[in-house]
């Protein structure tokens, strides 16, 4: 595992971090989560796309009523998609 340093700095009230090339995301945007027993913060890869999710739907013996109209036209919700998880 690659251990180097980055630039931390501040912009208004938000921290930001430069990270190192090598360390650099695709996209805009990256989930972001503490974990709770360390304290590390810790950036992962937000997908632009779902299709492996939908391909093993497809692919998997799922209820018909699964992922219905219903479920797949919700608004969108501002959330910690790793909230309650732990390493």
């Amino acid at each position: 595992m690659t251990s180097r340093t980055a630039k931390i700095f501040t912009i208004g009230s938000s921290q930001a971090v430069q990270l190192p090339a090598e360390f650099c995301f695709e996209g805009s945007e990256v989930f972001v989560r503490r974990n709770p027993r360390t304290g590390d913060v810790i950036l992962s890869r937000k997908p632009d796309l779902w299709d492996g999710l939908l391909a093993l739907h497809q692919s998997a013996d799922v209820p018909d009523d699964f992922m219905g109209p219903s479920d797949r036209n919700q608004p969108p919700q501002d959330r910690d998609p790793f909230e309650g998880w732990s390493e």
